[in-house]
């Protein structure tokens, strides 16, 4: 009786030992790559999207840095105009006695 049960023993071992080797499991396989894959590209996605976030952030502030750069330079050059008129005109007035 050892005999009759000893050769499908061996098979089952055999197969259950190199079949995954054989590629017979490759349902789970390529499902484990499957997820595997959707981790990597879930990853990649967030990457790509942090670095338009980034590029976007560094667009608006160089555009508001800009707009007031140029804004407190107008301003500077209109209060400039302004004190110098008033000084001229002071000028004139304390010439012009009444």
């Amino acid at each position: 009786m050892k005999t009759k049960w000893q050769f499908p023993a061996i098979l089952l071992g055999a197969v259950l030992t190199c079949g995954p080797a054989l590629g017979w499991s490759e349902s789970t396989t390529v499902q484990e790559n499957s997820a595997k894959q959707d981790m990597k590209d879930a990853g990649h996605e967030t990457k790509n999207a942090a670095k338009d976030v980034g590029h976007g952030t560094k667009q608006g502030t160089k555009k508001v840095y800009h707009s007031t750069k140029r804004g407190t330079k107008k301003a500077w050059h209109k209060t400039e105009n302004t004190t110098k008129g008033t000084v001229h005109g002071a000028k004139e007035g304390a010439k012009q006695p009444d």
